[in-house]
């Protein structure tokens, strides 16, 4: 497959462009929206190209053209305020849908968030307007057509992947490394099992492919 990462910049889209570069059954394309991040990569030997998710659609549809797959690892991050997870978080994912869409890429990954098809889950939570951009992104996909995953991971961090995850529709709160959460992206993009699904997603004690295997 050719891929299309799009947040290729940010810190699990780092990780999945890597572990796509390295992977001999697919292509990676690193959808970035900035010259330098695009440089960067171009650098290091990996093709990008520059898009922004607040840009139009027909842009993001060039830059999907002639992808077998595309993955939405995008976020406005953490340390900005609701407007802006309302323009990329939600709005983003909606645009890049329809993008996709328009250029005829049929499949399509979601990084979400854990329990994001839950609203009991969250009703009281600190981040609420996140949860609910992530929600209404997740079912934009959902009714898209498109042949979708949706990957929900717990709590991220930042240690080394362990390659042993938890996957399944319902799970208790946990965490997990976000390099294993790449590791799952690359493991399910070609999975057919996958297909119209969402589930949660931390460590555990199952290897990646028995994890995605059991979706």
């Amino acid at each position: 497959m050719n891929v299309v990462v799009i947040g290729a910049n940010g810190q699990i889209g780092r990780h999945l462009v890597n572990q796509l570069q390295a992977n001999e059954q697919h292509e990676v394309t690193a959808m970035v929206r900035k010259e330098e991040q695009q440089k960067e990569l171009e650098a290091n030997g990996v093709n990008a190209v520059l898009a922004d998710l607040e840009g139009s659609i027909s842009d993001l549809e060039d830059a999907l053209k002639g992808a077998d797959a595309v993955v939405f690892t995008a976020g406005s991050g953490g340390h900005t305020g609701p407007d802006k997870t309302l323009l990329i978080d939600l709005d983003g994912a909606v645009k890049s849908i329809a993008a996709a869409k328009n250029a005829k890429v049929n499949r399509f990954v979601m990084v979400s968030a854990f329990q994001a098809h839950n609203r009991d889950s969250w009703a009281d939570s600190p981040i609420k307007p996140y949860m609910v951009a992530k929600h209404f992104a997740d079912e934009a996909l959902i009714h898209s057509g498109l042949d979708y995953t949706i990957v929900r991971p717990g709590g991220l961090q930042n240690e080394s992947g362990t390659g042993k995850v938890q996957a399944s529709e319902n799970l208790e709160r946990g965490s997990i490394p976000r390099e294993d959460v790449a590791a799952v992206i690359v493991e399910a993009l070609a999975a057919e099992n996958t297909y119209q699904k969402g589930f949660d997603l931390i460590a555990g004690e199952d290897a990646v492919s028995d994890a995605v295997r059991k979706i």
